[in-house]
């Protein structure tokens, strides 16, 4: 569809997931939990629903469910745009910019040069909890000369090397993370670098670096290096990948070996596969965590989009905008079948059920059929016959919206029959690998997204979906019975729109 068309037509704005009130938003930026709330700044454009001008818009929460948007926190000049970064509470003021004696936030972010070819990392400061922001007269405070040195993940470290801030950066078309200390976060020195390692595709953005216990085990824990990259990703276009590994607060070193990857190398399907991924879907992009959180309520939020498609898609209405955030999630590592995993337990709205079905048979002649509201949370365990699989149908009738089809150690999304008007390369199957048996899941579904999060949710997907109203699910048995162990629909309160 042309701009005009797609314009003309605006599309129903997510209830449960963050957008903007108007214009574009990409990127989760400053994720900080401080002061009993929850920041979360993002990639703005706050002149159009395109992408450009960018700069830091801003919401917050009490609960990660509910967003208040406020003006824009950092705003782009004539000479830099304002691209990804993060933000972290200078408790003991060690950058000297604390005011009257109270300690700062400090946002740590690119200066991408408005006339191109040059990308360093600036800081601000915060004297009033995150809600305006004074540049750092001396700015830049790290540029290594380069046109793609980008995204600054900063935290705090301390161990047996010391105690210091750690930036984690990447140089995007090297395919490198690159590590550097501080001690005022206004001066930096050299750590080490990682990568190109484990594909060749893209370029590598977004990286984040943080411990989590081995099953809640403080004596068993790995570092966790997240590195997105675009194009690249595991169900094609933009994607998420995570690697295992220790830190010694100058070094990231990979539990499991990860092939280096040479310039020119083409990275087939099944070494992406072999690889860890956040999510298996198109629309998980740049996902970050909060800092100012405990390790055992690390949080995740990432952009719900794909670079493949993100600008031709329609806007939201009534004013135009682009753009929504996942639902955020709470990250843990566990042990499944002699493996440490990722597992993620998304944060929604309090829902309560309003359909179930437990304990039936469905047979191929005899489908069986659910209200289910556009913006719901939907658990379902399914067993298959051998040989049997499973779809499961949302949308009206014979004009679903998507189908998720279930075999024994596989579901598959299909949203190829609702993409009719939309970008072409919006059209796709993604596949999702689980554990044998049937299915175990939970959905949240809202106006044109679903997030899948399976076997306790360490297996994840996340798609866009079409714009079109949800009224029912169907349970189709293919090649044999299919049994519902259970099916609950819920949904929340005041939440349909």
């Amino acid at each position: 569809m042309t701009t005009s068309a797609l314009e003309a037509s605006p599309v129903t704005r997510p209830l449960i997931h963050f957008s903007s009130a108007r214009n574009w938003l990409n990127d989760p930026n400053g994720l900080i939990f401080h002061d009993g709330r929850y920041h979360l700044y993002f990639q703005y454009n706050p002149n159009g629903a395109e992408h450009g001008y960018m700069s830091w818009g801003h919401a917050s929460s009490r609960d990660l469910v509910r967003w208040e948007e406020h003006p824009v926190a950092l705003r782009y000049t004539s000479e830099h745009e304002i691209f990804s970064g993060s933000a972290v509470f200078d408790a003991r003021d060690t950058s000297g910019l604390g005011v009257d004696g109270e300690p700062p936030l400090i946002a740590v972010f690119t200066l991408a040069d408005q006339a191109g070819g040059h990308q360093s990392q600036g800081i601000a400061s915060s004297a009033d909890g995150g809600e305006t922001w004074a540049m750092h007269a001396g700015n830049p405070v790290l540029d290594r000369g380069s046109a793609d040195f980008r995204d600054p993940k900063v935290f705090r470290y301390a161990g047996a090397a010391g105690e210091y801030w750690v930036m984690v950066a990447v140089e995007a078309v090297e395919r490198k993370v690159v590590l550097y200390r501080s001690a005022d976060l206004r001066h930096w020195e050299f750590l080490s670098d990682y990568g190109p390692r484990g594909t060749a595709f893209g370029v590598w953005e977004c990286p984040d670096l943080f411990p989590l216990a081995v099953d809640g085990d403080p004596d068993d824990v790995r570092w966790v290096l997240i590195i997105s990259m675009n194009p690249g990703g595991l169900a094609g276009g933009s994607g998420t990948m995570y690697v295992l590994g220790s830190f010694d607060g100058v070094r990231f070193v990979p539990d499991a070996p990860v092939p280096d990857v040479a310039p020119g190398h083409e990275t087939g399907a099944t070494e992406l596969a072999a690889l860890d991924w956040i999510d298996h879907g198109r629309d998980c992009y740049a996902g970050v965590t909060f800092s100012g959180l405990p390790d055992d309520e690390r949080t995740l939020i990432a952009w719900m989009s794909n670079w493949d498609y993100a600008g031709a898609m329609p806007p939201a209405g009534p004013e135009p905008q682009r753009g929504a955030m996942t639902l955020a999630r709470r990250l843990a590592l566990v042990t499944v079948g002699g493996r440490i995993r990722l597992r993620q337990d998304p944060i929604g709205p309090a829902v309560v059920p309003i359909v179930a079905i437990t304990g039936a048979e469905v047979r191929p002649d005899a489908p069986r059929i659910l209200d289910a509201p556009p913006v719901a949370r939907i658990r379902v365990r399914l067993g298959l016959d051998d040989g049997a699989s499973a779809e499961l149908r949302l949308g009206d009738g014979a004009a679903p919206i998507a189908i998720l089809r279930v075999r024994d150690g596989e579901l598959s999304l299909d949203r190829r029959v609702g993409a009719a008007g939309l970008p072409e390369a919006f059209g796709s199957v993604e596949h999702l690998p689980l554990q044998p048996g049937g299915l175990d899941a939970v959905l949240w579904l809202d106006h044109g997204s679903i997030e899948v999060f399976a076997d306790g949710g360490t297996a994840v997907l996340t798609d866009r979906l079409a714009d079109r109203t949800c009224s029912r699910i169907e349970v189709h048995a293919v090649n044999g019975s299919v049994r519902i162990d259970e099916l609950v629909v819920e949904a929340g309160e005041g939440l349909q729109a």
